[in-house]
């Protein structure tokens, strides 16, 4: 009994560490952003790296999307808006996102990005190091 009780204690925690809320494991088999591309093509490239941060400039042609990548904490910003079909963890959702917006997450985040809109949208992404 006691070694049933042991075994089933072990097990409980070994599933809470592993399905915890953070993504480094599904991470790891993940691209970051600059990796990702779109049916073998690049989508982004850097345009500043430094011991501080990296910025990416990433550009989305109509049809145009991101495979499913991880992001490390960044913050963003619209140089050219569209409309974006998103899907992450949380679900599918469809946005337009404004020229000009801005964009914050201080954790890390997975999703998948498919440009559905009429123009090509551009983003800049500063990521944290």
């Amino acid at each position: 009994m006691k070694n049933t009780l042991f075994i089933y204690l072990l097990f409980m925690i070994s599933v809470i560490l592993l399905t915890g809320c953070d993504h480094s494991m599904e991470t790891k088999a993940l691209p970051d952003p600059l990796e990702a591309g779109w049916e073998g093509q690049s989508v982004c490239n850097v345009m500043e790296e430094n011991d501080q941060v990296r910025i990416l400039r990433c550009v989305f042609p109509p049809g145009v999307g991101h495979e499913k990548h991880y992001h490390n904490p960044h913050t963003g910003y619209t140089l050219a808006g569209g409309k974006f079909r998103i899907i992450s963890d949380e679900g599918t959702r469809e946005v337009d996102v404004p020229t000009g917006s801005t964009f914050s997450k201080s954790e890390v985040t997975v999703h998948e990005v498919l440009n559905i809109g009429e123009t090509t949208a551009s983003f800049l992404i500063i990521e944290y190091k």
